[in-house]
C-alpha cells in the first residue's frame, strides 16, 4: 500500500496509555455508564472531517503504573486494511479505546479523518432496556446520521443481522450471538469513512464469520478504512493489506500480514500441551457444557517436548455435559506457525450413535494424528463445539499448542522444508529398460 499516493485516515505519533495499580474505579449506575458510552461516541465523531486525539494530563498514582501503550505511532492510509495482532494484554483494544475517544491517551495525539464506526466490545453502544430497532436508530444519531439516512438503510441492517423475529424485543434478551450480529450490522452498514473492530468474529457461528468478512472487503474496495484486532490469524493474512505485531504496549513487529504473522507465532505462541480445570463452574464452555481437560501427546508414552516428524499423537478433549438430551458435535482446527489451516477434522460426541442425546456427565473424545503427517515447526488447535452440527455453542483458541521436531537429535544439513504437511509416502524405483 503506497502512503504517499493515499489519503491518511489515520495518523498516531507516541501513543501511550497507563493505569494506576492500586486504585479502583467507583462502580457506575447503568445510567451513568449509558450516559458515559454515548458520550464517548459522540466526542469520537463530533467532527465528521478531522478528528484529534490529544493527551490525558493525569498526575502519577503513588502505587505505580501498568503501562498499556508505550510510544505507539504509525499512519493508515484510506482503503487499507491494517491488521493488529498480539497476546491478551498487548495493549490492541487499548488502541483502539484511544482512537474511539473511550479512554485518552496520557501522551502522545492522534487524527482520524473521517466519521468512525467501532465494534470494540460486545454489544458497545447498545442500551439494554431498548429493542434492537430503537437501537440502530440510536446508534445511527449517535453517528451524526439523520433519521431519513437511518431508515434508508434500516432494512439492509436488519437483513444482514438475521435477527427479524427478534426486532421489537429488548436486547437485553439476545445471546451473545444477536448481538454480535446486530452491533456489526449497525457498525458496517452506517457508512463509516473508518471501521474500528475488535475481536467480536469469535461469536457466532462461521458462515456469519465469513459473512462478516466479506462484508469488511466490500468496505475496502469502496476506499474506507478498517483496523482488524484480531487472533484468528487466517483472517488477519486473507483480509488485511498490512499488519503490526503489539507486545507489551509496543509495535514490535510491521510489514505484510504473512511475514508479521510469521514471526509472532514463532516467537509470541508458547507450547501448551496440557491444560485442565477442576471445576465446571471455572473452565471455558458455555451454559451446557464446559471443559475438564485438553492434551495432546505421543502415542507411545514419550516426552512430550520431544515431538518428532515420525511420532503418532493423540489429542483429548474431556468434557462436562451439564444438561440432559444435549447433542454435540466437535471439531478441531490444526493451524501452522504461518496461520495456515492444516487440517479440520469431526466428530459427533457419539459416532455409534451421533443423534442419541448425552446424558449428564464427563466424557472425552480422542483424535488421533498419524506419524509423517506434520511439518516440522509450531502447531496450534483450535477446538469449535457446534449444537446439533450447525450452531457453534462456543470456540476456544489454541487449545492446544505443540512444536514437532526434525528429530531428537538433528543433523546439521536438516531445515524447516516449504509446505503445511510432509507425508512420507510409498516410494519405489524400477529399471524399465537397459540402453538402447
Amino acid at each position: 500500500m503506497n502512503l504517499e499516493m493515499s489519503a491518511i485516515a489515520i495518523r498516531a505519533e507516541g501513543l501511550s496509555k497507563r493505569y494506576p495499580l492500586g486504585q479502583l474505579r467507583p462502580a457506575l449506575s447503568l445510567k451513568a455508564a449509558v450516559t458515559e458510552a454515548v458520550a464517548a461516541r459522540v466526542r469520537s465523531t463530533r467532527a465528521a472531517i478531522t478528528n484529534t486525539v490529544a493527551a490525558d494530563r493525569s498526575r502519577p498514582s503513588s502505587n505505580g503504573w501498568i503501562h498499556a501503550l508505550q510510544g505507539v505511532s504509525m499512519e493508515v492510509s484510506r482503503g487499507e486494511v491494517l491488521g493488529i495482532i498480539g497476546r491478551n494484554g498487548a495493549g490492541k483494544s487499548t488502541l483502539l479505546r484511544i482512537l474511539t475517544r473511550i479512554t485518552a491517551p496520557t501522551a502522545g495525539w492522534a487524527e482520524i479523518h473521517g466519521r468512525v464506526g467501532a465494534l470494540i466490545g460486545l454489544g458497545t453502544g447498545f442500551h439494554p432496556d431498548l429493542t434492537g430497532r430503537e437501537n440502530v436508530y440510536l446508534n445511527g444519531a449517535v453517528l451524526g446520521m439523520k433519521r431519513a439516512e437511518i431508515a434508508q438503510r434500516f432494512d439492509e441492517i436488519v437483513s444482514f443481522a438475521e435477527i427479524d423475529r427478534f426486532l421489537d424485543t429488548p436486547v437485553k434478551r439476545y445471546s451473545s450471538g444477536m448481538y454480535m450480529r446486530l452491533a456489526f450490522a449497525v457498525a458496517a452498514h452506517m457508512e463509516p469513512e473508518i471501521l474500528l473492530v475488535d475481536e467480536v468474529l469469535a461469536v457466532g457461528d462461521a458462515a456469519f464469520q465469513r459473512k462478516c468478512l466479506g462484508k469488511m472487503e466490500g468496505i475496502a474496495r469502496e476506499s474506507r478504512s478498517i483496523l482488524f484486532v484480531s487472533h484468528n490469524m487466517s483472517a488477519v493474512q486473507s483480509l488485511c493489506h498490512r499488519a503490526i505485531w503489539l507486545d507489551e504496549g509496543r509495535i514490535v513487529a510491521e510489514g505484510h500480514p504473512r511475514d508479521v504473522v510469521g514471526q509472532y507465532l514463532q516467537k509470541a505462541v508458547v507450547p501448551v500441551t496440557e491444560s485442565s480445570w477442576n471445576e465446571p463452574s471455572q473452565a471455558p464452555g458455555s451454559a451446557d457444557i464446559r471443559l475438564r481437560r485438553a492434551c495432546i501427546r505421543p502415542i507411545d508414552g514419550s516426552p512430550r517436548d520431544r515431538i518428532t516428524l515420525a511420532t503418532p499423537l493423540l489429542i483429548e478433549i474431556e468434557y462436562w455435559n451439564l444438561h440432559a438430551g444435549a447433542r454435540f458435535h466437535l471439531t478441531l482446527n490444526v493451524i501452522s506457525e504461518e496461520g495456515v489451516l492444516i487440517f479440520r477434522t469431526s466428530g459427533a460426541t457419539q459416532p455409534e450413535a451421533p443423534n442419541d442425546p448425552l446424558p449428564v456427565g464427563l466424557f472425552r473424545d480422542v483424535w488421533q494424528v498419524p506419524a509423517h503427517l506434520l511439518n516440522a515447526g509450531v502447531h496450534r488447535v483450535e477446538l469449535l463445539v457446534a449444537r446439533d452440527h450447525i450452531n457453534v455453542e462456543f470456540r476456544k483458541e489454541d487449545i492446544v499448542v505443540f512444536e514437532v521436531l526434525e528429530s531428537e537429535t538433528p543433523r546439521p544439513w536438516e531445515g524447516k522444508w516449504r509446505g503445511a504437511v510432509r507425508p512420507q509416502l510409498a516410494w519405489s524405483t524400477e529399471q524399465l529398460a537397459g540402453l538402447p
